[in-house]
């Protein structure tokens, strides 16, 4: 099965986010997280979290972008039961039965997004619509080297 594994092109998720997902951690969407909050009490990393962040299975934490990789078949469920916990000890899922569900369906849905070549680089882009989030997921286009093009740099505070 084809899935998103997390991985870092630069320094910046680790000043953007709160919490950085590792590179290399297997990785869903991740806007339930934000299905009941209010963005007028968010901070500003929160708010970069819900625009573009997508969610880690080992850290429960959040990365700018995900490559497609293929997800070995013995880590697949290894993949939901990580959610699966999450999901009940986080978020209150009435027990481990619903949780193993909507575990399942987040997975679903990431191997669907995930319907691309293997190392094939994606973004997501939520915004709050009158209807709800709205959630988009760009292709980051490689170089003709293959590589991904670097899309900003990061650069340091300067203490002077």
């Amino acid at each position: 099965m084809k899935f998103a594994r997390t991985i870092r092109l630069d320094g910046s998720d680790q000043n953007v986010f709160d919490n950085p997902a590792e590179p290399g951690e297997w990785a869903v969407a991740g806007t339930f997280e934000f299905a009941d909050g209010d963005p007028s009490f968010w901070t500003n990393k929160q708010q970069l979290a819900f625009k573009s962040g997508w969610l880690g299975l080992g850290s429960f934490g959040r990365s700018t972008f995900v490559q497609v990789a293929v997800l070995p078949d013995g880590q697949v469920e290894d993949a939901v039961r990580a959610l699966a916990g999450y999901l009940y000890e986080r978020y209150g899922a009435p027990d481990m039965m619903a949780a193993l569900d909507a575990a399942r369906g987040e997975c679903r849905d990431m191997a669907e997004l995930c319907d691309h070549p293997a190392g094939t680089l994606l973004a997501i882009e939520r915004d709050l619509t009158d209807e709800g989030i709205a959630e988009r997921v760009r292709i980051i286009p490689a170089k003709g080297d293959g590589q991904h093009a670097r899309i900003w740099g990061v650069a340091g505070d300067d203490p002077a």
